[in-house]
């Protein structure tokens, strides 16, 4: 029996959910069970009501928002309890085709992907401005850098993850999972592959960031933070090492100038080239330190993620739960579900 989940993370999005599921697939090829599944981000407006109307059954509720690492993070968890195989990610602001779901779910099916991402083509997207365009380029090479892998729209968020995919990861922020995931899936190994697709037109401005610049910014720490968590010596071994060479420079001259002059008070007037050097060195020892440091960190986390694998492994092999609705309060840790 093959199950597939369909979770949307929702904000206030009674007006448009409707859009998502009027070609939403009802049955796929090669899958015995098709469920929905809603996560309500601390919406205010209709949102559970008309996804209820719309035949959805099963609900993640945020009682304040809690942002979208956070529903995609609850989200799985809800579908790997309900006992799924497959877990596609779709936005509720009708953004993505619904109908292209069985294209993203297939190669997961045959075994030929762990992850499966839709590409926008972001340069074909009307509303989408020159810079933006840039931007979205960029970003997905800079994250192609990180994770050791090829995608042309490493930030699109119309996902298939297979149930062993979900297990391996884990995502820690809270602002958007798309780049962490990637970086953590190409550092693991897993497969992933990308399918082409042509987005629907835009319904409404994204809630995710009030401007580019924001946008940016929280991108790049996102980045910053899963490529150290993976690779922390590549990067402290990087910049130590120029450290070192920058720091060599100053005793090159010093050197050179007590070479090539008598004057011993002539050289004296450059013993700053001395300080310099020495600071530059002792900055770069101490970076190299920092990576030796962070080095043995990434290992204990390595041991910490497969002790939660396992746990994980263990917890989903149960029965689904039959429960509807999972209450997450603001601030507090992990799913209590309402029976």
């Amino acid at each position: 029996m093959v199950k597939v989940v369909i979770q949307i993370p929702c904000l206030n999005e009674e007006e448009t959910l409707p859009l998502v599921f009027e070609k939403m697939p009802r049955e796929i090829p090669g899958v015995d069970e098709l469920e929905f599944l809603v996560i309500d981000d601390g919406s205010s407006d209709r949102t559970v009501e008309v996804a209820r109307q719309l035949g959805v059954k099963h609900f993640v509720h945020h009682t304040g928002n809690m942002g979208l690492g956070a529903s995609f993070r609850d989200g799985v968890l809800m579908a790997l309890k309900l006992g799924a195989d497959v877990v596609v990610n779709t936005d509720g602001d009708n953004q993505y085709p619904s109908d292209r779901i069985p294209d993203l779910v297939r190669p997961v099916l045959e075994g030929r992907a762990d992850i499966v991402i839709a590409d926008r083509q972001t340069h074909t997207i009307e509303h989408f401005s020159p810079i933006k365009k840039r931007l979205q380029r960029f970003g997905s090479a800079v994250v192609n850098f990180a994770a050791g892998t090829e995608l042309p729209d490493a930030a699109s968020g119309f996902r298939a993850y297979s149930r062993e995919s979900l297990i391996r990861l884990n995502t820690v922020t809270r602002f958007s999972y798309c780049m962490e995931t990637i970086i953590q899936a190409g550092n693991k190994r897993l497969k992933i592959e990308s399918v082409p697709i042509e987005t629907n037109p835009k319904t409404r401005e994204s809630r995710l960031f009030r401007s580019t610049p924001e946008h940016v910014m929280k991108s790049a720490s996102t980045i910053l933070r899963a490529y150290v968590m993976y690779r922390p010596f590549t990067l402290f071994a990087g910049l130590g090492g120029g450290l070192f060479v920058l720091g060599l420079v100053p005793f090159v001259r010093f050197l050179l100038l007590l070479a090539l002059t008598n004057d011993n008070g002539g050289v004296a007037r450059h013993l700053q080239s001395l300080v310099i050097g020495s600071v530059a060195i002792i900055a770069a020892t101490i970076t190299l330190a920092l990576g030796v440091i962070a080095d043995l960190i990434r290992i204990n986390r390595i041991l910490i993620e497969d002790s939660l694998e396992q746990q994980k492994r263990e917890r989903f092999s149960k029965a689904p739960v039959r429960n509807e609705v999972v209450d997450v309060s603001v601030g507090i840790a992990g799913l209590h579900v309402d029976g």
